[in-house]
């Protein structure tokens, strides 16, 4: 049985106040439709982090996951880089 490709992001850390759980602010550039000025969105995903080890500025990357509550919907695959 073969899973699915599942959908990764790669963001910043914005808050880990949360017991298990943690932020993550993803930025893309995307073309406006009209006027064709490439713009920065942003969105935030949460995500669950088992061992509380992320801070806040750190560059990290997610996975899509089953549903482990009401709005996390990812988990913790690696951290890349550690905030100074």
């Amino acid at each position: 049985m073969e899973r699915n490709l599942r959908k990764e992001r790669v963001g910043v850390v914005i808050s880990n106040k949360m017991d298990k759980s943690g932020t993550l602010s993803f930025v893309r550039k995307v073309k406006h439709p009209k006027y064709g000025k490439f713009m920065l969105t942003t969105k935030k995903f949460m995500f669950h982090d088992e061992n509380n080890e992320v801070g806040i500025g750190d560059t990290v990357r997610i996975t899509e996951t089953r549903p482990l509550s009401k709005s996390k919907n990812w988990r913790l695959v690696e951290i890349l880089e550690k905030a100074k």
